[in-house]
């Protein structure tokens, strides 16, 4: 089943393109599935021992419920969607004869509503950044734009230089599933950039290339998402929001916001670089409770 595992990583990412953070995950929940298999005395061809190609839901259902106690909905639903992808590979390059989760339901998921912050709440963030230096000035930047833009945290980390148009106003990124797309930049977030590379060229004696990294971390070397997540949790300490929330609060924040405004939601899909409208639309309800939030306090008979 490693050769088999192996194999379907190739697939994934030649043929599917997936994101790196998709890709471990399900690598990892197809290796935990492997574990549980052997455990159970199954091999993949040894007529002593029960065979991959016996595997069927009931199997399945047994491996999930084993986790059911120490794992999330979400957590379980990713390890179901990684298994049927697995199995469906198996089917269509000919090593099993049929998928045994064909109509397998997946359990539903509890949808939590986005956090985001306030207006005010968001002005006191981009404000608490003081100081001079160029970490101050990378934090501000990346804040500026992330709010400004509504990006991903891997768009944000993966950025570099010839991918910001400061003519234009505008920044390419590669999104999920290697698409690109292209976003408008505010004046503000543009103006922290610029400021931003000004303190990098003082750095580095001229001003960066635009193949080289824009966020970089206190070696000169691109930053990680974690630090990313650090500074927006450092600030959000800073400015006294009593908020637990990390980038992607951000991007909630950023949609939230130019809903309220009266933005069309098609154009947030857009902007956002979602897929389906569906994953959009959870916008709505944020602004449905913001509304109902409102009609309860100021209506006398509430």
């Amino acid at each position: 089943m490693k050769e088999l595992i192996r194999q379907y990583e190739e697939h994934l990412c030649l043929e599917r393109h997936l994101s790196k953070h998709t890709l471990r995950g399900y690598l990892s929940d197809l290796q935990q599935f492997r574990r549980f298999l052997e455990a159970q005395g199954w091999r993949h061809g040894d007529a002593k021992k029960k065979r991959l190609e016996q595997v069927d839901a009931h199997v399945v259902r047994a491996f999930l419920g084993a986790l059911s106690k120490t794992h999330r909905k979400s957590s379980m639903g990713r390890k179901l969607a990684a298994l049927k992808g697995f199995f469906h590979y198996l089917v269509k390059e000919g090593w099993l004869a049929k998928n045994p989760l064909i109509g397998f339901a997946t359990p539903k998921q509890e949808k939590p509503l986005p956090v985001f912050l306030s207006v005010d709440d968001v002005f006191r963030l981009l404000g608490s950044v003081r100081g001079i230096g160029l970490l101050e000035a990378r934090d501000r930047a990346l804040l500026e734009l992330l709010y400004s833009t509504g990006v991903r945290v891997s768009e944000l980390v993966g950025l570099s230089w010839g991918e910001i148009d400061f003519t234009l106003g505008l920044v390419r990124v590669l999104g999920k599933g290697s698409k690109e797309r292209v976003v408008p930049v505010g004046e503000v977030a543009l103006q922290a950039l610029g400021d931003y590379r000004a303190e990098q060229a003082k750095q580095l004696g001229c001003l960066p290339a635009g193949d080289e990294a824009v966020f970089l971390n206190r070696r000169g070397q691109r930053i990680t998402t974690r630090s990313v997540a650090r500074a927006v949790e450092k600030h959000l300490k800073a400015a006294g929001i009593p908020v637990r929330m990390g980038p992607h609060g951000l991007r909630h924040t950023f949609a939230t916001h130019l809903l309220n405004s009266g933005a069309d939601l098609r154009v947030i899909q857009e902007l956002l670089g979602h897929t389906s409208l569906s994953t959009t639309q959870r916008y709505t309800h944020v602004n449905l409770d913001q509304l109902t939030a409102v009609y309860d306090k100021a209506h006398p008979r509430a």
